[in-house]
């Protein structure tokens, strides 16, 4: 099953981030089989957020919500099962310091 672990991260950290222990981990998950895709996200002062109200397009500079953590980043795995999918977000290079939330990926029903 495939799962999307979401990276979640005060923006506060430093820019000059050591990418090292990020490549470390992406390279497990490569070895192990499970890696599909992943990819860190620039800062939310980047981001602009879309709606529709009213039939008309709203576009605003920056993300949804106002929280401390933003989203960082995210990896999709394909995991045996969840205990799995847990264990290598416990591996996140940032998890001590944010959290990583833990999702099982859509799969429509084939036609």
């Amino acid at each position: 099953m495939r799962y999307m672990l979401l990276i979640y991260n005060d923006e506060g950290r430093p820019g000059d981030m050591d990418l090292t222990p990020w490549m470390d981990y992406t390279q497990r998950v490569q070895e192990a089989g499970c890696y599909e895709a992943g990819a860190g996200l620039l800062p939310t002062a980047t981001a602009t957020t879309v709606r529709l109200r009213d039939g008309e397009r709203v576009v605003t500079d920056g993300p949804f919500a106002e929280t401390k953590e933003h989203l960082g980043g995210y990896y999709i795995l394909n995991c045996g099962d969840l205990d799995e999918a847990l264990d290598w977000a416990a591996q996140i290079p940032s998890v001590g310091s944010g959290s990583v939330e833990v999702r099982p990926v859509f799969e429509p029903p084939e036609a």
